[in-house]
């Protein structure tokens, strides 16, 4: 047994279940939902280059 990733409920771990690691195959539709509206993001921390300021 796991804990579902989307709604905390225990989840088998098992060839058996199909939307492993997921409880049922509502929460792992969801959770690809979530991926496809890119809600799921790393964020950027590049700093922000300075302006280019050579106008010559």
């Amino acid at each position: 047994m796991v804990v579902c990733p989307r709604c905390g409920e225990p989840a088998l771990y098992a060839p058996s279940n199909p939307a492993r690691p997921f409880c049922s195959m509502r929460c792992k539709q969801i959770d690809l939902g979530a991926w496809a509206n890119e809600e799921y993001r790393v964020p950027d921390t590049t700093p922000e280059l300075p302006p280019d300021d050579d106008t010559a």
